[in-house]
């Protein structure tokens, strides 16, 4: 009792501990994580779709219709989690199953494979393309981003996670390593640069930014005001995720490059900050050292932002390049189009990683140089490929599930945060045994789901701007 005064976490310093000094897994461990969820989204699809009440239409319905389609809204959404989110959690955050991943990436795919040959030699092999599905796949890989950012937030804290999966501390490949660099990928390839919507004025990025300023103050007052558990080497002291994302939205806005250039510029300023790293600057970031002064305090996250801006330019080009013309904004390419060229783009940045890791510099999340860049765009690219063979199979090219993250996919990110600061507030993660952990995890996944499910249902969007 007297130590609740002092600290609502008296585990922080163990917690943090915890995810402190790993060195991640192999890149081909993370190819074969990357197979699994996009394959696990398309058989979904594959299943055929469950008449449920148009959400679109349920805004105008009295409430004799809505409470008619709620059941059926809600059955729909449970089906789509057992068979999504469910063999998600228990493939990747389990320690027993994962050792299965290589297996289980291979089964799966060989089912994908059947089914579309089956398809395209049986009574479905005069399967027209959907129009605008190109559209719904990169939707279903925003939420497949999400989905899986929000179960690792959590999952992390328990022993039941596979360790290697989790954040590297300096160099290395970690699966969580993943999930900044693909936020800012999946943000960039919809993005309006993309889309050649004439850019805003600088003073109007500021003012669409400050949401994300004002979340990076709330989470820093937040954590320190619970004494939640940070690890400093991430970020920094100070710094944090929506900082970052903030950043790139301001210098976009402020250095006006044509969708058509813009890779060419990220390109630069990624060399150009990798000549840097492997000149010294590596060492100074990568270093336990800190001044006292904002931006030694938060090194990490202040030099990392060039990393994530090239990133973010090359990703707009790459959506441009790929999905939208060049004249029109809102019309997307052909799927036979753009499937060709993101699967000769992921294995080409696969290829280039590979060659920059092993003769440049190791791939580093913490820095986020070049070797970490060409890793997310290959990782992300191979989702959107495998997602993009949905074309071959019969059904729905969407869920309820992915409609309502979709919706919602800030406020799906917050609300996630903000269980998973209970979680840890409420229960000792770090002595759970295996059977609690994934019975908090299942719980957790579900609440998050049922929750986002019903604000869409009901038409609610946590839009903050």
């Amino acid at each position: 009792m007297d130590s609740l005064p002092n600290s609502f976490n008296p585990n922080k310093r163990l917690k943090e501990e915890f995810v402190s000094n790993l060195t991640g897994s192999s890149m081909m461990e993370i190819a074969a994580l990357t197979t699994i969820i996009p394959i696990l989204i398309i058989l979904r699809h594959s299943v055929g779709s469950n008449p449920v009440v148009d959400v679109t239409l349920k805004k105008n319905d009295d409430a004799v219709v809505g409470s008619k389609g709620r059941p059926a809204y809600m059955s729909t959404m449970a089906f789509d989690f057992l068979l999504i989110v469910l063999p998600i959690i228990l493939s990747l955050h389990c320690n027993v199953l994962a050792e299965w991943m290589y297996i289980w990436a291979t089964l799966l795919t060989l089912l994908l494979l059947i089914r579309i040959a089956a398809n395209r030699f049986g009574s479905y092999s005069n399967l027209k393309e959907v129009p605008y599905s190109v559209r719904k796949n990169i939707s279903s890989y925003r939420v497949a981003t999400m989905i899986i950012t929000c179960l690792c937030i959590l999952a992390v804290d328990f022993k039941i996670f596979p360790r290697r999966y989790a954040k590297t501390e300096t160099y290395g490949t970690g699966w969580m390593d993943l999930g900044v660099g693909s936020f800012v990928v999946a943000n960039s390839l919809v993005s309006r640069q993309a889309r050649n919507i004439s850019s805003r004025k600088w003073k109007t990025a500021i003012q669409s930014s400050s949401p994300l300023i004002i979340l990076g103050f709330a989470r820093l007052l937040s954590t320190r005001g619970v004494d939640y558990q940070v690890h400093v080497a991430e970020y920094g002291v100070h710094w944090n995720f929506f900082f970052t994302l903030a950043a790139i939205s301001i210098l976009t806005c402020i250095i006006n490059v044509p969708a058509q250039y813009s890779g060419i510029l990220g390109s630069l300023i990624l060399v150009g900050y990798q000549v840097c790293l492997t000149h010294g600057l590596n060492l100074y970031l990568l270093s336990n050292e800190r001044g006292t002064d904002i931006i030694s305090q938060n090194k990490e996250g202040v030099f990392s932002i060039f990393g994530y801006w090239g990133l973010y330019l090359v990703g707009v080009q790459l959506g441009n390049f790929l999905f939208f013309n060049n004249h029109t904004s809102a019309t997307m390419r052909s799927t036979n189009w753009a499937k060709i060229r993101v699967w000769i783009l992921s294995l080409l940045f696969w290829l280039l990683t590979v060659i920059i890791d092993r003769h440049i510099e190791r791939v580093s999340r913490r820095t986020c140089n070049l070797g970490y860049v060409t890793l997310v765009l290959a990782v992300n690219l191979q989702v959107l490929a495998i997602l993009l063979l949905s074309n071959f199979l019969p059904g729905s090219k969407t869920s309820v599930l992915e409609e309502a993250y979709d919706r919602n996919l800030l406020g799906t990110f917050l609300l996630a945060n903000l269980l998973t600061g209970l979680v840890n507030l409420f229960v000792d993660t770090l002595f759970a045994s295996s059977v609690k952990a994934l019975f908090i995890l299942i719980a957790y996944a579900f609440s998050l789901t049922f929750l986002i499910g019903l604000l869409d249902f009901c038409g609610i969007r946590l839009k903050f701007w």
